[in-house]
């Protein structure tokens, strides 16, 4: 008996001795969970990289301790004795940014630098915080930022712009790795396509910063930084579907060619083909879309560090709405509705320094936006070719920084609408719009106290139609010793040339006519920016990050769509007054060790015009808006769950006729969404859940959305002499076809399973 009880003892043993054992935990610096750090024990073979929320697991055969070793690039490297005594032991790895590399951003000053030094205030985001709600486009995700509201347009192609801080999208300028690419026609329809998976942070300023990037840079900048070759994984796929039957797949890869030669390719593809109709006005409520992009980056290897990258992208997108039974047969025709847009696009953009001691760059980016669409029966043609070319110059000189630029900017544009017709019908013979701009531009940046930074800049731009436009800008900064704190203030002014018929979709739907007053001046704005910041560490394991703001932008020459004079007609005209657009958003940021992270922001403002000494507020702008997340590890379980939604107040809406029953406001709304991630063995990530999950729609609470959505050719509609429409018991409320009451999306509840794969 003795015998067979010693056996067991030893093999009880040998299993014990055998058994592995888990070190995990979570890897950060400050507020920040930190992905992709290796994490692996000195003078061993066992090592892993922490997944996209910080986190690592690492098995290990049975020992009383080992030497773990934390290492990331711009973090000083930690190495640290730990005692295993369980057999799962947790801990955590706080990494101290290297003073020489702290983050990186390009957008206020044109050139690489760290965000501490700015004396603008730049919101940066990276991937990790948008896939806490995963979208399809960065047209999506940007809903999750304080201050940036994505736009709805049109209730049947869902088309939209991005407004930043209640400026319409025509005056948010899009950036790819500091180079402007976005025409108008790309304001509306091409922030859908970027591949997410190229995407390494995306910079947002609000306000004006025309002194660096001309036109349309006039409400604010979304610069969106591609992926280093060399920080990008060799493979990544991510792959996710919803309830709606929407598909999305991103797939990203690296390659070399040669010694020299480095390039990193992203692939998009989003497909959504099945009409619904839940509200049962007879039209979809989203549009039905088919789109592929495609992203190839290079980045040749030079003497000395030059830099030599270039990158190329190409969109092509089927998008419809309208009518359940309508196909493409039916386009152009007037039996169904149907709004059917086809959309090419192509850019090429690069950077190349010169073999000189000093630093010079040259700068181009070409872009083709060609658009076949249908509106009903109203087709709208248009090609738009932008072409740009700056030599810049950067210099440091003891405490200033230098920054110049000679710029030259090529736009020709043609379509199908009084925009470039001859004279004031359309002909055969288009007259297109050529417009030359070449510009100067030059900043310095002078550190004359540890603690203080003053910048200084000015551009003059010269346009072939308007004559010269200057725009001066200058940004202090003070911080406390400790850095803990920071003071911005910045003034600016920012200008814009519109084209309607590129910006605004309203002009080409739906049955008002299109009117100009008179012909369109450049807009022109002043800005002035106050901000705030303080990092507070509570304890080692809390922090928080406060930022409050203060805005506000006067315009004059505003451009304004008047829906209200005459209900049959969009007028447009320079404002005889002026605009503003003030306010207040306020942001927070909570981060613990033990798992929890949470961000909060909320923006107060009013945006009004006035003319003739009568106020109006601008149509589809919220008074207040709020945005959170909250995010907790389950460390035991590796799964991190994510709790996402914002909120806005009223906005005012445009009715279409004074018989109108729907409201003149919309209603206050939230929008919550709820996500859990699992991540497996550090290469895989399955992720499900539920997005709008109180089912909120706009339909709710209001007769209808679409104005006379059973006659949207205007075929039983009846007039009077004066070609106004008048009220019969077919059109009791005297309308005409309008999809423009829009302000949210109209799809509801629905559910999302996907996964994501990052191979090393």
């Amino acid at each position: 008996m003795k015998w067979w009880f010693l056996i067991i003892t030893m093999l009880v043993a040998q299993s014990i001795v055998a058994q592995d054992f888990v070190i995990c935990g979570l890897v950060h610096s400050e507020l920040n969970p930190l992905e992709n750090v290796k994490v692996y024990v000195q003078e061993k073979s066992y090592g892993t990289y922490s997944d996209f929320s910080g986190n690592y697991s690492l098995k290990l055969p049975f020992q009383d301790s080992v030497v773990m070793r934390v290492e990331a690039f711009g973090y000083e490297p930690i190495q640290q004795v730990v005692l295993i005594s369980e057999e799962f032991t947790y801990v955590d790895f706080e990494l101290i940014r290297m003073k020489e590399i702290q983050e990186v951003i390009i957008a206020a000053r044109k050139e690489e630098y760290y965000k501490s030094e700015s004396t603008q205030s730049i919101d940066v985001y990276t991937p990790q915080f948008f896939k806490i709600n995963p979208n399809p486009t960065v047209f999506e995700s940007l809903q999750m930022i304080n201050g940036v509201r994505p736009q709805i347009n049109c209730n049947i192609c869902n088309t939209g712009d991005i407004h930043i801080n209640g400026m319409e999208g025509p005056y948010t300028m899009l950036l790819i790795d500091g180079m402007p690419i976005v025409s108008g026609l790309a304001t509306v329809y091409g922030f859908n396509g970027i591949p997410q998976s190229i995407i390494e942070r995306v910079e947002v300023i609000k306000g004006p910063s025309s002194t660096i990037f001309g036109s349309e840079a006039v409400g604010g900048v979304i610069n969106v930084i591609t992926k280093e070759v060399t920080n990008a994984p060799l493979i990544s796929v991510e792959l996710y579907g919803t309830s709606w039957g929407e598909c999305n797949t991103d797939i990203a890869t690296k390659f070399r060619v040669g010694k020299k030669a480095r390039s990193f390719l992203g692939i998009n593809y989003f497909d959504y083909r099945f009409p619904k109709d839940n509200n049962g006005d007879g039209f979809t409520d989203v549009a039905l879309a088919s789109r592929v992009s495609v992203f190839n980056k290079w980045q040749i290897a030079r003497k000395f560090d030059r830099v030599f990258d270039f990158a190329f992208r190409t969109i092509y997108e089927d998008r419809w709405g309208g009518e359940l039974e309508w196909n493409r047969s039916l386009r152009g025709g007037d039996s169904l509705y149907g709004e059917s847009i086809y959309t090419n696009r192509y850019e090429l953009f690069g950077v190349y320094q010169l073999p000189f001691k000093e630093r010079f760059y040259i700068e181009t980016s070409v872009n083709l936006h060609q658009q076949n669409s249908y509106y009903g029966t109203t087709f709208f043609g248009a090609s738009q070719l932008i072409s740009f070319a700056q030599l810049k110059w950067l210099k440091s000189i003891r405490t200033f920084d230098l920054s110049a630029g000679l710029s030259y900017r090529y736009t020709f544009y043609d379509d199908t609408t009084p925009a470039t017709a001859i004279g004031d019908s359309l002909s055969s013979k288009n007259n297109p719009s050529n417009m030359q701009l070449p510009g100067l531009y030059f900043q310095t940046e002078w550190l004359f106290h540890e603690q203080q930074r003053l910048l200084v800049g000015c551009r003059v731009d010269y346009n072939s139609i308007h004559g010269f436009i200057f725009s001066p800008r200058v940004n202090y900064k003070w911080e406390t010793s400790n850095q803990r704190n920071a003071v911005r203030i910045g003034v600016g002014n920012g200008y814009r040339i519109a084209n309607v018929f590129t910006e605004d979709h309203a002009a080409l739907t739906g049955g008002r006519i299109v009117e100009f007053a008179s012909t369109l001046n450049p807009e022109t704005s002043w800005n002035v920016n106050v901000n705030f910041t303080r990092n507070l560490r509570t304890e080692k394991s809390h922090a928080f990050y406060v930022d409050f703001g203060f805005f506000y932008s006067y315009f004059t020459n505003k451009i304004i769509p008047d829906y209200e004079t005459d209900i049959n007609k969009i007028i447009y005209d320079n404002l005889e007054g002026y605009a503003i657009s003030r306010g207040l958003s306020f942001n927070i940021n909570y981060f613990s060790s033990f798992g929890l992270k949470t961000t909060f922001g909320t923006t107060l403002m009013d945006v009004f015009a006035v003319e003739n000494g009568v106020k109006s507020q601008q149509l589809f702008t919220e008074n207040l808006s709020a945005v959170w997340t909250v995010s907790y590890q389950f460390k035991k379980l590796g799964m991190l769950v994510d709790y996402s939604g914002n909120m806005y107040s009223p906005m005012k809406l445009p009715l279409a006729s004074s018989l109108d029953p729907r409201p003149a406001s919309s209603p206050w709304f939230s929008i919550h969404n709820i996500q859990l991630t699992k991540a497996i063995k550090n290469q895989w990530e399955v992720f499900l859940g539920v997005k709008n999950f109180l089912n909120w729609t706009p339909s709710k609470g209001v007769p209808f959305l679409i104005a006379r959505a059973n006659d949207p050719f205007d075929k039983y509609v009846q007039y009077d002499t004066n070609q106004q429409v008048i009220s019969t018991s077919d059109n009791p409320y005297a309308l005409q076809f309008d999809p423009s009451y829009v302000y949210a999306p109209n799809q509801g509840i629905r559910v999302f399973i996907g996964f994501r794969w990052n191979f090393k």
